[in-house]
C-alpha cells in the first residue's frame, strides 16, 4: 500500500511544488541516480524533508516523529499517508532505544540501495548558524560504505516558520555538493576517530553549501 501511495503522490507533489516555489536547485548532479547514498542536510525548517524530496528525481527516505503516523480520526489518517507517501518512516525522538534502531532502519534503507536523507546537526535550528554534526552519520556511511552527499539549504526558514500554519512563498535555494567517499579510507583507524573525521569533513562541505556561521557547539532541541 505504502509504496502505492508514494508512487501516486511522488507524481503529483514534487512538480506541483516545483512550480509554485521555483526553487533554484544546483549541483543535482552530484546525486547518484542508483544506488545506497546518504544525503546529509543542513536543518533550518520543518519544510526540509519535503523540500529535498521534491528537487530529488530519486525517492530519498527521511525519518519523522512518530507523533505523525499516530493519530486518530481523518486527520490522524490524512498525516499518516501523507509522511508515508513522501517515503518518510517513524521514530520516537524521546525514546533513546528507538533512536537507535533507527540507525538499523537506515542501514537497511542504504542496504537496499536507496537514498537516505539526515540531519546531522540532530534538530532544526533556530537562530540560523550550522550546529556541530553528531556522528550518526558517520556511522552509517562507513558501516555501509556509501557516499555522503553534503546539502546546504537556504531559504527554507522562511517558507513556513514556526507558528505558521502554511507555507509561503519565498526564494529557495538547494545546493548538492560532490559525494563523500568514505569507504576504505579509514582502515585501522580507531572507530571513534574515525566516525569524527567523517563527520567534520560532511559538516565542512555542508557549510561551505549553505554559507551558514558555524555555532562550534551541539544543538540542543528546546524544552
Amino acid at each position: 500500500m505504502v509504496p502505492v501511495i508514494y508512487g501516486v503522490l511522488h507524481r503529483v507533489i514534487p512538480p506541483v511544488a516545483r512550480t509554485v516555489w521555483r526553487p533554484t536547485v544546483i549541483g543535482l548532479e552530484n546525486v547518484p541516480p542508483t544506488g545506497g547514498v546518504i544525503l546529509a542536510s543542513n536543518h533550518l525548517s520543518f519544510a526540509d524533508s519535503v523540500v529535498i524530496p521534491c528537487v530529488v528525481p530519486r525517492k530519498v527516505v527521511f525519518l519523522a516523529k512518530s507523533d505523525y503516523f499516530t493519530g486518530s480520526g481523518v486527520k490522524g489518517t490524512l498525516s499518516r499517508l501523507w509522511f508515508e507517501g513522501l517515503g518518510m518512516l517513524p521514530v520516537d525522538r524521546d525514546d533513546s532505544k528507538a533512536a537507535i534502531a533507527s540507525l538499523d532502519t537506515a542501514l537497511e534503507v542504504l542496504g537496499r540501495g536507496e537514498a537516505f536523507g539526515i540531519y546531522p546537526e540532530g534538530t532544526r535550528s533556530r537562530d540560523g548558524r550550522l550546529y556541530r554534526g553528531r556522528t550518526g552519520v558517520a556511522h552509517l556511511a562507513l558501516t555501509a560504505g556509501v557516499p555522503v552527499v553534503p546539502v546546504g539549504l537556504s531559504g527554507t526558514e522562511k517558507l513556513q516558520p514556526v507558528g505558521s500554519s502554511l507555507p509561503r512563498v519565498v526564494p529557495v535555494t538547494v545546493r548538492f555538493g560532490e559525494p563523500i567517499q568514505v569507504a576504505g579510507r579509514y582502515d585501522g583507524v580507531p572507530l571513534g576517530r574515525a566516525r569524527r573525521e567523517v563527520t567534520d569533513e560532511i559538516m565542512t562541505a555542508i557549510q561551505r553549501l549553505s554559507g551558514q556561521v558555524e555555532a562550534g557547539a551541539y544543538n540542543a532541541r528546546p524544552e
